[in-house]
């Protein structure tokens, strides 16, 4: 059963404009619901490293990393909790979802926007996180460069709108002290399936 926070930190608006809306509900889910889900899809998932090419030379991308359909037979009732739980504050049809497991503070995730081709338009993004709080830097594109500094907390939920990908970077940067794991739920509206 999900238990939902009942919003008790509010939920706040961190960018209402012509380049999109960006929000964050600090309480999506409780911190122990938060917990048992982080403790659930860290062991039950069949996580994958890789390796891309970044300044002309193949490094291992530093996370691990798992997608899910979200009419998969094989979806983990985790992550039809979370889905149920995501519905409640944002009316999207979402058909995926994207994990990233961030393993220490070495990991991370580099400056981007999403792929918009693999988005329908004018579908928001939103980011449930488990475990370990981190901080996600949201930069604009075009000067003058505004700079969100969000930490993401156990439970809470950022929701990005379509056009933000447009307009703005994000990015979840290394860190120099240590840190626990954090594992990200990507919610999308894909206009294709990955294979």
């Amino acid at each position: 059963m999900v238990q939902l926070s009942l919003f008790g930190s509010g939920r706040q608006c961190l960018l209402d404009d012509a380049s999109g809306v960006i929000e964050l509900i600090p309480e999506l889910v409780n911190r122990a619901t938060a917990q048992a889900w982080f403790e659930q899809l860290q062991q039950e998932v069949a996580w994958k490293g890789g390796r891309r090419l970044m300044y002309e030379r193949e490094v291992d991308v530093p996370r691990l990393r798992a997608h899910f359909r979200l009419d998969a037979p094989d979806l983990p009732a985790v992550l039809r909790e979370a889905r149920i739980a995501v519905a409640t504050v944002v009316a999207a049809p979402f058909d995926s979802v994207g994990l990233n497991l961030y393993r220490d503070e070495h990991d991370s995730v580099a400056p981007h926007n999403d792929k918009l081709a693999d988005l329908v338009r004018g579908q928001p993004i939103a980011l449930l996180s488990l475990g370990a709080t981190r901080r996600m830097t949201i930069r604009a594109k075009q000067p003058p460069r505004h700079v969100l500094q969000v930490d993401l907390e156990a439970g809470s939920l950022l929701v990005m709108s379509w056009a933000t990908q447009l307009h703005y970077d994000h990015a979840i940067p290394k860190q120099r002290t240590p840190v626990e794991p954090r594992i990200s739920l990507a919610f999308r509206v894909r206009s294709v399936q990955p294979g």
